[in-house]
């Protein structure tokens, strides 16, 4: 089969959609490399994590004419088509919520993942202009496309109930993590990391963009109240990460928390398997990807009640009201003071994140491709 991808995330993006479109085409390229796999982007970007390029099966695409060029957004929405047509794509997969415009006048399959409908969820955590464009795109694609990939039973039924889809159309594929957080870093590295950032020996995690919706601010207060803990955030904000800078420095919390931000993937893997747990206290996801490299990396994770987070933290995980200052303590304390049950939760999460695994995904996909 010609395989199609929406890959701008691929080459774009170093976070969460990035990391689903990479990881998508990497397994996919590796365990079925009888396909040819073409990667259309508006422009093939230079990017450490698309390693996997080289391969024979893998094609990138970029526009080739003056006005397509000049006009990338137009390409990408419009003008792809012929492009797909003239590559004799079999099927077209939308990795990040979107389809161009006319592919259901083409013969071409396709699949849009939805990874969540948070801006319907909490519009207020978005603009009103932005949150028109998504309500459009997201839900002509849902509309048009022969087959919809929600990443959690969660975003399955939001893709139902927002926009009366039926649900024989949606197929929950989970989503996996890059194979570095499955490997044991070295001590060295870590102690590189130490030495380069002045790291604590022992330290509680947050990983996750600096925002309303991520929840830093109250795990910034629930710091407050361990005062022998320290804090390492991984991730970056604008307005919201003011807020949380506000209340460390009225709060004398600065020699207790460390940010830091443009790690490499083996280094972000030597940051979670050393520390004592993950803090994830989102108020929504549509998956929760931090939670699966936790998992992986044999880190115990507390995370919040509901949603899809079960889903990504398994039996094992501690689930907390996420707003709720004395659980979230409470939840911590117990990891710290009780080595049986941070052993058994270590054991258990490792296990439940094989569902998470690359061959597992990859035949999912596969299989779904094959049934159109």
């Amino acid at each position: 089969m010609n395989i199609g991808f929406d890959a701008k995330r691929a080459f774009y993006n170093n976070t969460g959609l990035g990391n689903y479109s990479r990881d998508t085409i990497r397994i996919l390229s590796n365990h079925f490399s009888e396909n040819d796999y073409f990667l259309y982007t508006p422009k093939a970007i230079k990017n450490k994590r698309l390693s996997f390029l080289e391969q024979e099966n893998i094609h990138i695409k970029t526009p080739k004419k003056i006005i397509e060029k000049s006009l990338k957004s137009l390409w990408r929405t419009f003008f792809i088509k012929r492009d797909l047509v003239k590559d004799k794509i079999d099927i077209f997969h939308g990795l990040s919520h979107e389809l161009p415009l006319g592919i259901d006048k083409t013969n071409i399959k396709t699949i849009v993942t939805i990874h969540d409908l948070i801006f319907l969820r909490y519009p207020h955590f978005f603009n009103a202009i932005d949150n028109k464009i998504y309500f459009q795109k997201f839900s002509h694609s849902c509309k048009k496309a022969h087959k919809i990939i929600a990443v959690s039973n969660q975003t399955k039924k939001d893709i139902v109930d927002f926009f009366n889809i039926d649900p024989k159309k949606i197929e929950v594929i989970y989503q996996g993590c890059n194979h570095v957080y499955k490997k044991t870093q070295s001590i060295e590295l870590f102690n590189s990391l130490k030495n380069t950032h002045s790291l604590p020996d022992k330290y509680l995690l947050y990983v996750g963009s600096i925002e309303e919706r991520k929840n830093l601010l109250t795990l910034l207060k629930c710091l407050k109240e361990l005062p022998n803990q320290k804090l390492i955030i991984v991730g970056n904000g604008k307005e919201y990460k003011n807020k949380c800078l506000k209340f460390i420095k009225s709060n004398q919390l600065e020699k207790r928390i460390t940010f830091l931000k443009h790690l490499s993937l083996n280094q972000l893997a030597s940051i979670y398997q050393n520390a004592q747990m993950l803090v994830y206290p989102s108020l929504f996801e549509g998956f929760g990807i931090p939670i699966i490299e936790a998992l992986f990396c044999k880190t115990p994770v507390i995370t919040s009640k509901g949603g899809c987070f079960s889903e990504a933290g398994g039996s094992s995980s501690i689930y907390i009201d996420p707003t709720n200052i004395e659980e979230m303590k409470t939840a911590i304390l117990s990891i710290l003071n009780d080595q049986d049950k941070r052993e058994k939760q270590i054991e258990k999460g490792f296990e439940h994140a094989q569902k998470f695994n690359d061959e597992a995904i990859a035949k999912k996909l596969m299989s779904t491709y094959l049934n159109l």
